[in-house]
């Protein structure tokens, strides 16, 4: 039987064997991923040496499986403020400095109080000393410019910025697929 204070998550990978997602990162509890093999959605492609056992069946705890049916990226990313933060590589867009995520405030390029919209193109990233130095006033009036232009990210773009940050965890038998596409050692 398993300690029920341990965690077992799957790495979820798509029918091509890529993460539905890598930030976050695609993981699923053991107790989902065990439903999902009962029911053959998924392809175990590696396991732990932890089980859990019924009266009947004793069964290896899946560490990273595959879909079995295709699940297409949604062709534009939601417009929220993590996204934002994901866009912009949680670095304030004013003095470059990389912030935790409870510190990033986001700034309107152009401020809703002189027209300016919320939206992808309007948006950046900032610091809380940033967004209070440059308050209201355009980017040439207070010499404040975003250090890239703010756009629509696509979904792809997002997730590749998402590969930049790591979750604390991995587990050995993600590796391989998480950074399938990142050139090998010698």
């Amino acid at each position: 039987m398993l300690d029920s204070g341990q965690q077992y998550p799957a790495l979820v990978l798509n029918a091509d064997f890529r993460p539905l997602s890598y930030f976050p990162l695609s993981l699923w509890s053991w107790q989902d991923t065990v439903k999902a093999v009962f029911l053959d959605r998924v392809s175990v492609l590696s396991e732990y040496e932890a089980a859990v056992h019924s009266p009947r069946i004793s069964f290896r705890l899946p560490s990273v499986i595959a879909l079995k049916d295709y699940v297409p990226a949604a062709r534009r990313p939601a417009f929220t403020r993590f996204n934002v933060f994901l866009r912009d590589a949680f670095s304030c867009q004013y003095c470059g400095e990389r912030q935790p995520t409870q510190d990033l405030t986001f700034d309107h390029v152009i401020p809703r109080s002189r027209g300016g919209r919320t939206a992808w193109t309007n948006v950046v990233a900032a610091c809380g000393p940033c967004n209070l130095r440059k308050g209201s006033r355009l980017p040439g009036e207070c010499r404040m410019f975003p250090r890239t232009r703010p756009v629509q990210p696509s979904t792809w773009e997002l997730q590749q910025s998402g590969r930049g940050f790591p979750p604390n965890y991995l587990h050995e038998s993600w590796r391989d697929y998480l950074y399938w596409d990142a050139e090998l050692e010698n």
